[in-house]
């Protein structure tokens, strides 16, 4: 299996969030800005890779029946890593994004890529498919919490482009993640049509 097709496709065929529409509620729960919608996938990402990387290496050696089970602790060890490291190193966006870290163990992309893909190919191909798939997440939520923060606050990553007055506060509140994620949908499929 061709490797860079393998990450192509997670970033544009099977964007989690665009084509896919899985992970939404850190989705819609944490890209109240771009900087947020960056650190939540750039975490996702590291789970993926790594957890994608163990269980591929260790398939062979886990028993049918504890299949999904050993699959969430190997995502649950990695979780945990990420939880200290974000508390040590960027403690203000561990803050802002909260409860959203400890449940990246039960985020679908995560057990799904894990299940799908991981079981089934070897560790290099499996390390690409991380990448693809936390490429096309981290790209989604930037954009998304990119949009918002732009439409809801006259900012982008936090650089003042319009005068705040000029926002609207929709954006910024949950209604304005579901509508901009909607039209974020409706532009990627229209683009893939053409």
């Amino acid at each position: 299996m061709n490797n860079m097709k393998v990450l192509v496709n997670g970033i544009v065929k099977e964007n989690p969030t665009f084509v896919l529409l899985l992970g939404m509620c850190p989705t819609l729960g944490t890209t109240s800005s771009a900087i947020n919608g960056m650190g939540m996938g750039l975490a996702t990402m590291f789970v993926l890779v790594c957890s994608n990387v163990v269980i591929s290496a260790i398939k062979n050696l886990i028993p049918d029946m504890v299949r999904i089970p050993s699959y969430i602790v190997v995502i649950a060890s990695f979780v945990t890593l990420l939880q200290m490291v974000m508390q040590a190193y960027v403690p203000a966006l561990y803050a802002t994004l909260g409860l959203f870290i400890p449940l990246i163990v039960v985020n679908c992309i995560v057990l799904g890529r894990a299940e799908a893909f991981a079981s089934k190919q070897g560790p290099l191909p499996s390390l690409f498919d991380g990448l693809g798939i936390g490429l096309g997440f981290t790209i989604a939520l930037t954009l998304l919490g990119g949009v918002r923060e732009l439409l809801g606050t006259g900012k982008f990553f936090g650089w003042t482009l319009f005068p705040e007055d000029y926002g609207m506060l929709l954006f910024v509140l949950a209604p304005g993640a579901f509508i901009a994620l909607g039209y974020l949908i409706a532009i990627v499929n229209r683009w893939k049509k053409v």
